[in-house]
């Protein structure tokens, strides 16, 4: 990478590390040993981030499009995972095109709605990877409805606040992905306890007050305010334009 002083850029690595590590501890995505992700050099997670079939492309393409010659820069990673920064200023239709020259080949004939059509909900962030390019959002409504809703609301970066803490055990409050057989909305904010396992791999130690991030189910980081506004107006826009699309296909 001719420009790039590795060893100087580890906080971009790192971030992608946190958020990356729970969907391939789980076997969803990525290469099948999340080692790197846990311990792991920043040149070893360089090298684990480009078996991201998810991920990768699209900071290839920001990369690519910003000028930005790092593809981990942790400002390209911050606005992938968050939505809003520098990849909130890309045309979302020239966008669309460079990213599915890379995931139309790999995809093949198997996700037919991979096409250019894509651009009305584009963004260059995960929540539009989530929403717009995974295929569940197209299940809802179907026997599978129950099924897609927990894997969307699973998969999407959440917002959640610390109200306690006791050791490993933590209550959070935050907004649930619903569905009315019409339309995605978000819950008003509600309780739940989660527990941090001894295997998670959480960007900071949560204190109460603290509004984390959450990516199945795992803390991976706690969430400045600029970051939680992005955060709020990319799932709530991929959210309003998601209903678009299916009001139209329904």
């Amino acid at each position: 990478m001719p420009g790039v002083r590795l060893s100087e850029n580890a906080a971009g690595p790192r971030m992608f590390a946190r958020y990356a590590y729970a969907p391939n501890a789980l076997g969803y995505c990525g290469p099948p040993d999340a080692t790197a992700l846990q311990r792991g050099s920043p040149a070893e997670i360089r090298a684990a981030a480009r078996r991201f079939t998810g991920a990768w492309p699209y900071l290839r393409v920001m990369s690519a499009m910003t000028g930005i010659a790092d593809p981990l820069d942790p400002r390209l990673v911050e606005s992938y995972w968050h939505g809003g920064g520098i990849g909130a200023t890309l045309d979302p239709t020239a966008f669309t095109r460079e990213l599915l020259a890379i995931l139309g080949p790999a995809a093949g004939n198997y996700w037919t709605h991979l096409s250019i059509e894509l651009a009305a909900e584009a963004a260059p962030n995960h929540c539009f990877h989530v929403f717009g390019i995974y295929p569940w959002s197209r299940l809802l409504g179907s026997r599978a409805s129950v099924t897609a809703l927990q894997i969307l609301d699973s998969c999407r970066i959440t917002a959640a606040l610390v109200i306690t803490r006791d050791g490993p055990d933590l209550l959070l409050r935050s907004r649930r992905l619903a569905w009315d057989g019409a339309r995605l909305t978000l819950s008003p904010p509600e309780d739940r306890h989660l527990a941090i396992g001894s295997d998670d791999c959480p960007a900071a130690d949560p204190q109460p007050g603290d509004v984390i991030a959450l990516h199945w189910d795992q803390p991976v980081a706690t969430l400045t305010p600029p970051q939680v506004v992005d955060l709020t107006a990319s799932t709530s826009h991929q959210i309003e334009v998601t209903n678009q699309r299916l009001l139209r296909d329904s």
